[in-house]
């Protein structure tokens, strides 16, 4: 079960998404089907085939994200949020080998395309929620235990 959790930005992004597919991309390609359809047969007419299939790609899409965008609370920044992981926190973490990571808590819906973001329902995320800087978070893999050191903590992108 993923937590129905959002930031502002990937609401926004989501939204954004919608409108395209619903306003532009949707009209294009039933233009290109009806066209397509009229030529004749159908059933060996690739622009037909194709374009069919995208359209149902996009009225999929389009169901997933306005039943999404319905369902998700946007999380906005809080000062009382400061020097602790929360939702929507950009982290730095080192463990002892010196390997650092740097990422972003957000929704699961807001991850992909990113490899900066990771998800509030990942493990990694679940080990970190209000930890401090200098804190030591102790995280459950597959591979086993493995302890990572908050080094930094911010609610402002990186530059």
């Amino acid at each position: 079960m993923k937590t129905p959790l959002i930031t502002r930005e990937g609401y926004n992004k989501l939204k954004q998404e919608l409108d395209h597919l619903w306003r532009i991309e949707r009209p294009e390609v039933t233009k290109k089907v009806t066209w397509a359809a009229s030529l004749g047969d159908r059933s060996e007419n690739a622009d037909y085939q194709y374009n069919k299939k995208r359209l149902r790609e996009i009225d999929r899409r389009v169901r997933y994200l306005a039943k999404c965008l319905e369902q998700l609370k946007i999380v906005d920044y809080s000062p009382q949020q400061e020097g602790k992981i929360f939702f929507g926190a950009w982290v730095e973490i080192e463990n002892d080998d010196g390997n650092r990571l740097n990422f972003r808590i957000v929704g699961y819906d807001e991850i992909f395309g990113r490899k900066d973001y990771i998800s509030i329902d990942s493990p990694m995320a679940r080990a970190l929620l209000k930890k401090e800087c200098g804190d030591v978070a102790t995280v459950q893999t597959p591979a086993g235990e493995t302890v990572w050191y908050v080094n930094e903590i911010r609610y402002i992108p990186p530059e």
